[in-house]
């Protein structure tokens, strides 16, 4: 058996598999268990739902949010497919009656919340079911290594032996290669059984404009938020689409919703301490369109199908790349553009060691080491913030997903400042020199202070607090007075990723050198690092608009500039076929290398400007026919 588009379109509506889903699904059919990494809004559901009804039995679908549940439930009933859940917001009678029909058969799906599998009975009800297939959605929360790390799905490798189902499907949006890896060993996924396989695809969102702005303190940040989504959605009173807001705490949600609201927006707050039915009122508004902002935390918009989000932005950074990848993929679901917006700064590193600290028992060396991974996560993602290369091949790189790279996106932040051929500016020597003294500073404070103050007094502030720590006396007092204090704080954030200064654990984190920092301060190693640039800190309305100002391509003679507008004609036919906007198939700078190097063949199309392996395998035989040189 082989997953049919005929099938497909009598059953769920859609024209055609993607090629990623139709690999998945003619696995399982063909007696498979295996993997499917794809992003958020990506068509997961479909790779086990579409088995589910064309195999005979009940299959099984474990899924830890009751919210997407019933979303997907009554979306499959709607299509006349059998479907159903348990949880426990169910009541007592209504439990038995799904129970009941379940023993009868008289479901083709049912969906369970993971901590209900620590009931032995309801584990023998579903061993009695004629079970083709178990699937395993949010698959990352069984990793350690994983962002969003729950116990209760450690059983689940129990009831797979338990169960013994004949096809196994683990699902996830976000997984690394050490994450994937573990998916498959507590699953008991076989590497080497000849019927398994793992699914990476679609995680390149070359629609999604990425960009990140380090600003410290709320009030700055609220307003980079609101002039951000006023930019992006227009006039709140007319606006282009949705925004989602992710703030850090829930007095930040209802702050910002204020003022959200204050300026003329349809906005609301959600978090966990609401009320569940306020929560459900704002999400069910929400995707009916009736709302245009939610300022949440992180428990908002997993399985809210609304395709146009335009932008998200982030008012702190989250504690990995996995959730921040998660949590903007659910804006320009529609393939249109849209916009991500992460902002950081010098206190996210303390918060976020405070978070960590605060889920670990002292003595308990699971749990520490637990910990451990959880700040490394954070690290890279702020790695990720300081990136010097495009954000989109950094994720794709930091998911193991070489075969999407681009090559750059040529509209990130990053890569607009490549573009403009940005550097920092300094030579080697002087680099190191500004390193070695911010590295000096951290060293001669010696734990009395945090990093907000360690800047000051690198900057050579006169306030009466660099007294009453003693940090004016201080022979690094100053060193670093010829720059912004935002700049040293920036420059200190870099110096942390870079693995040279950690902070220490407690309600109060203090900077401290560790073995390679101090080794670069003393000059015994590189100080390789590209420090921040001029301005930094400032959310101005010249940054914001510097992204629609990008300088024309230069083009050598007449016959490079026809060859430019011959590409152009041929990316306006591509961006017409797969509907999307010109910019998604390439940008006005890979086409003008491509009309200089003029490519004979694919090989050589990787030496140009923004042709990585992606847009090759999508474009490139279409631009060597535009060139003149493809079959």
């Amino acid at each position: 058996m082989t997953a049919s588009n005929a099938t497909l379109r009598k059953l769920f509506g859609l024209d055609a598999f993607r090629p990623w889903q139709q690999e998945a699904i003619n696995a399982l059919l063909g007696g498979g268990s295996g993997l499917v990494v794809a992003p958020t809004g990506g068509g997961k559901s479909l790779c086990y739902q579409y088995p589910a009804v064309v195999l005979a039995g009940t299959s099984v679908v474990v899924s830890p949010l009751i919210a997407l549940m019933d979303d997907q439930v009554r979306g499959l009933n709607a299509r006349g497919i059998r479907a159903t859940y348990l949880s426990s917001t169910l009541d007592r009678d209504e439990v038995r009656r799904r129970e009941h029909g379940l023993r009868r058969g008289h479901y083709q799906l049912v969906y369970v919340a993971p901590e209900r599998l620590r009931s032995d009975w309801l584990l023998r009800l579903l061993g009695s079911l004629n079970m083709p297939l178990l699937a395993v959605d949010e698959a990352h929360c069984i990793s350690q290594w994983g962002h969003d790390f729950r116990p209760d799905y450690l059983r689940l490798g129990d009831v797979v032996r338990a169960l013994r189902p004949p096809r196994l499907l683990a699902c996830t949006a976000t997984a690394t290669p050490a994450v994937r890896r573990e998916i498959r060993q507590r699953l008991h996924i076989d590497d080497d059984h000849a019927g398994s396989f793992e699914v990476l695809r679609g995680f390149s969102r070359p629609n999604l404009h990425l960009c990140a702005w380090e600003i410290d303190g709320a009030a700055p940040r609220n307003t980079a938020t609101l002039r951000r989504v006023r930019e992006v959605l227009g006039p709140p009173n007319e606006p282009r689409g949705a925004a989602i807001v992710y703030a850090g705490t829930r007095r930040g949600c209802e702050k910002l919703a204020a003022q959200f609201q204050a300026a003329g927006w349809r906005a609301r707050p959600y978090h966990a301490g609401l009320p569940a039915d306020q929560r459900e009122r704002v999400s069910e508004v929400f995707a009916k369109q009736q709302l245009d902002v939610v300022i949440a935390t992180n428990a908002f918009g997993m399985g809210i199908d609304r395709p146009d989000i335009r932008v998200v932005v982030h008012t702190r950074a989250p504690g990995s790349i996995e959730q921040y990848y998660q949590e903007v993929g659910r804006a320009g679901r529609d393939g249109q553009p849209a916009h991500g917006l992460l902002l950081s700064g010098s206190s996210d590193f303390g918060l976020r060691r405070r978070l960590i600290d605060m889920s670990c028992h002292e003595g308990d060396a699971q749990a520490a080491a637990y910990a451990d991974r959880q700040w490394k996560m954070f690290l890279d993602l702020m790695r990720y913030v300081e990136a010097g290369s495009c954000r989109h091949d950094f994720i794709l790189r930091y998911f193991g997903d070489e075969r999407e790279t681009l090559g750059g996106c040529g509209h990130c932040d990053v890569c607009e400042r490549l573009v403009d051929g940005h550097t920092d500016g300094y030579d080697d020597e002087a680099r190191t020199l500004i390193v070695r003294k911010a590295l000096s500073g951290v060293a001669r404070l010696r734990g009395r202070a945090g990093l907000s103050a360690l800047a000051d007094s690198l900057h050579g502030s006169k306030a009466r607090r660099m007294q009453q720590l003693g940090l004016d006396t201080l022979s690094t007092h100053g060193l670093l007075a010829a720059h912004s204090r935002a700049w040293i704080l920036a420059l200190l954030r870099r110096l942390l990723t870079a693995g040279w200064v950690e902070v220490t654990r407690g309600d109060f984190p203090v900077p401290f050198l560790t073995a390679s920092g101090r080794a670069v301060m003393k000059g015994e190693a590189l100080a390789s690092v590209v420090l921040p640039p001029a301005g930094v800190g400032k959310a101005t309305k010249k940054r914001a608009a510097r992204a629609g100002r990008r300088p024309a391509p230069v083009l050598d003679g007449p016959e490079e500039m026809a060859l430019f507008e011959t590409l152009r004609a041929a990316r306006l036919v591509l961006a017409k076929g797969r509907g999307v906007p010109a910019y998604v198939v390439c940008h006005d700078r890979t086409l003008a290398d491509m009309a200089h190097k003029k490519p004979a063949d694919l090989h050589q199309m990787r030496d140009v400007f923004g042709m990585g392996p992606a847009r090759i395998d999508a474009y490139g035989e279409a631009f060597l026919r535009a060139l003149g040189t493809g079959e």
